[in-house]
């Protein structure tokens, strides 16, 4: 997910759309798991920061990615907490580089572009 740095609050359907589940699943994970736990308004609408968010990474990571059932999550949690956390926060760091690193490529692809013109303008002359 991309975070917009003035953005403090994420709805619970723009979470379940970015990892590609149901609304339903996520507040099921919510009752399963203690690290899920997103505010709610006066309303009941939940609100999930960008650690909310980590901590719904790390659950599907274990379920949906490695398979491990609901009760094997919640021990991986217990005992690997660090890891998994790391894991997370490797990841997102690694994807924020992979961003820039496209950029720079367009940005030089943009500079070759510039050039291979002004050579062909001036071979012309």
């Amino acid at each position: 997910m991309q975070f917009n740095d003035k953005r403090l609050y994420y709805s619970i359907q723009e979470v379940a759309d970015h990892f590609a589940v149901n609304v339903s699943l996520l507040r099921f994970w919510e009752k399963e798991f203690d690290n899920i736990r997103p505010k709610k308004t006066a309303g009941g609408t939940r609100q999930f920061t960008r650690e909310d968010i980590q901590q719904v990474e790390i659950v599907y990571h274990l379920v949906k990615e490695k398979g491990m059932t609901l009760e094997g999550a919640r021990q991986s949690l217990k005992t690997k907490k660090d890891d998994e956390t790391k894991r997370v926060e490797a990841l997102a760091r690694l994807t924020d580089i992979k961003k820039e690193l496209l950029e720079l490529e367009e940005e030089f692809d943009k500079l070759h572009e510039i050039q291979k013109y002004n050579k062909t303008i001036k071979t012309e002359e």
